[in-house]
């Protein structure tokens, strides 16, 4: 039999702990075929227990927020499988960043380069409507796919300029044409000595046909650019600058989508650049 209240609305310290305890389980310990916990669901397992008498599910919602637990949301994380391989390859990384501006003055570039694939261009039914009084700007959901481009984009560490092109395919090749085109011609103009990639493990970039397409680069410059690959560590793209960047394209450009053609979306990825670029600040 279920333990009886002694008052309405009051409950044992014993229940709220257990309720608690259950919040932090995952559903699957329970035999419950969720993912994670919503506030009815640990009602309803609550509710279920011959131990414990009914509680609702605003008062679960409210012990868990005052013990600062939120079940219902998660985030991903990953651990660093080996520490000192991935040391090995991160510190160095990392203390260019911080030395970029000095390393930029004594004629070391740093450059972080990567893409972002499968960029669609949408067009809405409807065009977007802009804000009004009590309204967010609206978005038609209904929209027809004019076809993808992907972006190859590179950032400068030390003043945080982005330099970008659009590309019908993500190849080698595709990933090499973006160099010389942007890349290298930038560090021309710079006139810097040598410059540092910071790059991840994707297969675009190719890192036997690269390493032989950077020296036939360096011979055909005679010398006058020297060019070093930093890679990172496996599955730690995350230690690239230029993913925050697309992390910003994202929330202010390609969000929600609406390009009447890819001739269109190139164009304002063009423009959204060289908007950036005018208060382009180093990323700390």
């Amino acid at each position: 039999m279920r333990p009886v209240q002694e008052r309405r609305g009051v409950f044992p310290p014993e229940t709220r702990a257990q309720a608690t305890a259950v919040a932090c389980s995952l559903p699957q310990q329970h035999q419950v075929p969720l993912a994670r916990w919503s506030r009815s669901a640990l009602a309803r397992l609550v509710a279920t227990s011959p131990q414990l008498p009914a509680v609702s599910a605003s008062t679960i919602a409210r012990w868990l927020s005052a013990e600062r637990i939120r079940p219902w949301r998660y985030h991903a994380w990953q651990h660093i499988q080996n520490p000192e391989t991935f040391l090995e390859r991160a510190r160095p990384v990392l203390q260019w960043y911080a030395q970029a501006p000095s390393l930029l003055r004594e004629g070391t570039w740093l450059v972080c380069v990567d893409e972002k694939t499968s960029i669609q261009a949408r067009q809405g039914e409807q065009p977007p409507r802009p804000a009004c009084a009590d309204k967010p700007v609206l978005h038609e959901a209904r929209y027809h796919r004019r076809g993808a481009r992907h972006l190859f984009a590179g950032l400068s560490v030390a003043d945080g300029h982005v330099y970008g092109k659009c590309l019908t395919r993500k190849r080698f090749v595709d990933f090499r044409s973006f160099l010389e085109e942007a890349i290298i011609l930038e560090a021309q103009r710079r006139k810097v000595q040598r410059v540092i990639l910071i790059l991840d493990n994707g297969p675009t970039h190719a890192p036997k046909q690269l390493a032989r397409w950077l020296e036939e680069q360096e011979r055909a410059l005679n010398g006058q650019l020297s060019i070093q690959v930093a890679w990172l560590p496996v599955n730690a793209s995350w230690l690239d600058q230029i993913e925050i960047w697309f992390s910003i394209l994202q929330r202010t450009l390609l969000q929600p989508k609406h390009f009447l053609s890819t001739g269109a979306l190139e164009q304002a990825t063009s423009d959204f650049i060289a908007y950036y670029n005018q208060t382009a600040r180093p990323i700390k």
